[in-house]
């Protein structure tokens, strides 16, 4: 087939593709002289251009509704807040700490109460999204990494989304502990002046991987402890803005009677190994071993010394042998009653060891 003429094409396909020229080729006068299936791909191309920009334009205009519905139903609860806590009289600072955790909670969800959402899915269909959502948080925790996959699902189906701002309390020493945190992303201080003694301090940072609130696992896997939750040990701050997950008391009563299928020796070691009281225990410990051989090695060598300068003493002297070795047999025995008072002290002193979680293996006939 060779080029034709326009004159062979009705008025209204001439017009209309003259048109589309000169849209898409102003500058181009010889492109009329052109093949049917060119003028058809033509009109094909800028029809779909079309439709695809009116898709475009639609779904822009789908979103920024919903954005809108959104921010208006943001600027509504913080109308209702700022008119609560004026109502309340709450003071400036508490009011900025409000105001600071919504604008980071509407950053975080955008407006969207993912636990609700998910809760009205099916349970298979909820099971599966929340085994997407935290399976690979969860094995990044040490204390979860070698448990085995049955497990690991009724984990991340009790677990709660939680989201603190900077300088959050969490939990302060003596507080009932409700929940087992494990941090996805941020930074928590984790103090504890309790350590059997006036003056005591302790610090550590938690990080991503890490938790806190292990008293409660230690109450959960007891089985004969009541109702009444455990008492933290220690003062928990967020330092940055924080994310995690949250097991609740009642959720990891479940969570901990799987403990006793498990390796208890692997889970024990892991246990005390991350554990933030575990770790302040056996750093005490060593600390005060150190302080004991030290003093010990200062009082073998002083009393070497000593009795280094009674001998040249005695040899220069006999007469006085007697009476230089009544002083050390007094010198020792009062080294012995002080040795004993220093014992006492130091017992009364030292931190108590955590108690043990219970991770013996119930055997089933």
């Amino acid at each position: 087939m060779g080029s034709f003429q326009p004159e062979n094409l009705s008025p209204s396909i001439v017009t209309a593709y003259g048109l589309v020229c000169k849209i898409l080729v102003p500058l181009d006068k010889d492109l009329l002289q052109v093949h049917i299936w060119e003028v058809i791909f033509s009109l094909a191309i800028s029809v779909l251009g079309l439709i695809l920009f009116a898709l475009l334009i639609g779904n822009m205009q789908t979103y920024l509704q919903s954005l809108t519905i959104r921010l208006e139903e943001m600027r509504v609860k913080r109308r209702d807040s700022e008119q609560w806590m004026h109502h309340r009289l709450l003071p400036q600072d508490l009011r900025e700490r409000v105001r600071r955790y919504d604008q980071y909670k509407w950053l975080e969800t955008r407006g969207v109460d993912e636990e609700t959402l998910v809760q009205s899915l099916p349970k298979d269909l909820r099971r599966d999204i929340k085994r997407h959502l935290c399976l690979a948080l969860v094995r990044r925790v040490p204390l979860f990494a070698s448990m085995d996959e049955r497990l690991l699902d009724a984990i991340c189906e009790r677990l709660m989304p939680s989201l603190y701002t900077e300088d959050t309390y969490i939990v302060r020493e003596g507080d009932p502990v409700d929940e087992m945190l494990f941090i996805i992303r941020g930074r928590l201080e984790s103090v504890t002046t309790d350590g059997g003694r006036s003056g005591f301090f302790n610090r550590s940072i938690l990080k991503e991987g890490d938790f806190c609130g292990e008293e409660l696992l230690t109450w959960a896997l007891d089985p004969k402890a009541g109702s009444h939750l455990p008492s933290s040990t220690r003062t928990v701050k967020a330092l940055t803005e924080v994310e995690a997950f949250a097991l609740m008391a009642d959720e990891l009563k479940f969570v901990a009677s799987q403990f006793r299928r498990l390796h208890s020796r692997q889970v024990q070691h892991t246990f005390r190994f991350y554990s933030q009281q575990w770790r302040t225990w056996a750093a005490c410990f060593i600390q005060a071993a150190w302080r004991r051989y030290c003093k010990r090695k200062h009082a073998e060598i002083r009393r070497m010394e000593e009795e280094a300068e009674l001998e040249d003493q005695a040899g220069a002297s006999p007469s006085l042998g007697a009476t230089l070795y009544a002083s050390r047999f007094a010198a020792n025995a009062l080294r012995g009653v002080q040795k004993f008072r220093t014992k006492v002290d130091m017992d009364l002193m030292k931190l108590p060891k955590p108690p043990e979680p219970d991770f013996s293996v119930n055997e089933i006939d």
